[in-house]
């Protein structure tokens, strides 16, 4: 073996290397993140917090590679922020996605079968490889983002942040029944707090300058855009928005 190979050899073992010690440590990073928010809930337990919302903890998947981000084919997944994620068309044969024009929105706690998470290119935009989930919706095949592969060829994969992959309707099971009406019809009724409205009318950008006691969160929610104020951490008055320009 030649000086030159052996230094190959070392230079790609070393390569190796670094990739397990980031995937290791990025993986050591969400499980303590995870762990810090069950100790917070532990301390609010002990001071008597009273809202059992707070008290939910979704399982979580930690993918770190294309293989281990593959268990989102395993059940079903919900959308955890409806109206902020887009979608796009994809053709299987070729695992093209079709980037540059958006087929639409996830919407709220939307429940999807997902087929397949590969990689595909972004050349359009210039981007890195995006890692993308694969799911029909009307008949159709569609793709939608949730990570991507750096040029240096380590995956970021955040699809623990769009998706539980657990029902909402077991994990938030305590909510009333006429609570899960509202959210299941898209409807927002006085009294429910923040996480409630947005299982029913997606994501919301809260207004700069709220108080713990008064709040005001703006929704688009799909195009008919909501506002809702919120006092004490229930809505206490619901009106229409401005559409987007």
């Amino acid at each position: 073996m030649t000086a030159e190979t052996r230094k190959k050899i070392q230079y790609a073992l070393f390569a190796v290397f670094i990739l397990a010690t980031l995937r290791a440590g990025y993986i050591f990073y969400q499980r303590h993140e995870d762990q810090l928010e069950v100790e917070r809930k532990k301390r609010a337990e002990a001071v008597g917090y009273s809202n059992p919302d707070y008290y939910v903890n979704p399982k979580k998947l930690y993918p770190y590679d294309l293989k281990s981000a593959k268990q989102l084919t395993q059940q079903p997944v919900w959308v955890k922020e409806g109206y902020r994620y887009t979608y796009y068309a994809y053709q299987p044969a070729t695992k093209h996605v079709d980037f540059e024009h958006g087929a639409g929105l996830l919407g709220p706690i939307e429940k999807l079968v997902i087929a397949d998470v590969v990689l595909a290119s972004n050349r359009a935009s210039g981007q890195p490889k995006q890692v993308v989930v694969v799911f029909q919706k009307d008949g159709k095949t569609y793709a939608v983002p949730a990570g991507y592969q750096s040029d240096e060829g380590e995956f970021k994969i955040y699809s623990d942040e769009i998706f539980y992959i657990q029902d909402p309707r077991e994990l938030y099971k305590h909510w009333s029944p006429d609570t899960w009406q509202a959210v299941e019809q898209h409807q927002v009724k006085p009294g429910m707090n923040e996480m409630q409205a947005a299982f029913a009318i997606g994501m919301g950008v809260p207004d700069a300058g709220d108080t713990s006691y008064s709040k005001t969160v703006r929704y688009p929610n799909g195009g008919n855009p909501l506002v809702i104020v919120y006092h004490d951490g229930r809505a206490a008055e619901i009106k229409p928005g401005t559409p987007a320009s």
